[in-house]
């Protein structure tokens, strides 16, 4: 997996998670996507790819999180998703897990609320998506996965829901990267 390569795979990649927004029922809500992410199996790769991205952005985060390194990206020009503009890229070095596919696999799309327990922030989103009720009921083969994140400096929860389907995901949260960031300073 190369630089080159993720660029070559963004348009699929972007219309497939577009898609995957519009099932969730969450493209009508004018939600931010303040990150992408993506997948790699060795460090090595993930060293080339930091490499590479610190050719078009700055590494604004290079945090310890569940003992592996995560780095993100902010783009000097944001990807574009739907006419979304997405400013960040979370980068993430391998852990003991391999992926069975490199390259894009999520985004990441801020739901502002004051949530901060996953619980509250289930309420919240089915209070302007009431459609999700389906999935977060387990009644479709969108997986969910509930979780609360924390970087090892992190002041701001942040709790996060993940919906999964066909190899993409979708997650959705209250407070933006850059935001959990600053609460680090």
């Amino acid at each position: 997996m190369d630089y080159a390569q993720l660029l070559k795979s963004w348009p699929d990649f972007s219309q497939r998670i577009t898609l995957f927004i519009k099932e969730l029922g969450l493209d009508t809500l004018q939600l931010d996507c303040d990150h992408c992410a993506l997948r790699v199996n060795s460090v090595d790769a993930a060293e080339r790819l930091t490499t590479d991205f610190e050719q078009h952005g700055q590494v604004i985060s290079n945090n310890m999180i569940n003992g592996r390194p995560i780095l993100i990206i902010k783009l000097n020009t944001p990807m574009e998703l739907d006419g979304l503009k997405v400013p960040c890229v979370e980068l993430p070095f391998p852990s003991d897990k391999l992926y069975p596919q490199e390259g894009w696999e999520h985004v990441e799309l801020v739901l502002p609320t004051n949530a901060t327990t996953c619980e509250q922030l289930i309420e919240d989103l089915l209070k302007v998506a009431p459609s999700a009720q389906n999935i977060i009921d387990g009644k479709t083969d969108i997986k969910v996965k509930l979780s609360s994140p924390k970087g090892d400096n992190e002041r701001l929860a942040n709790p996060t829901i993940a919906f999964k389907q066909n190899g993409i995901c979708v997650k959705v949260h209250p407070q933006t990267i850059e935001a959990i960031i600053a609460s680090e300073q």
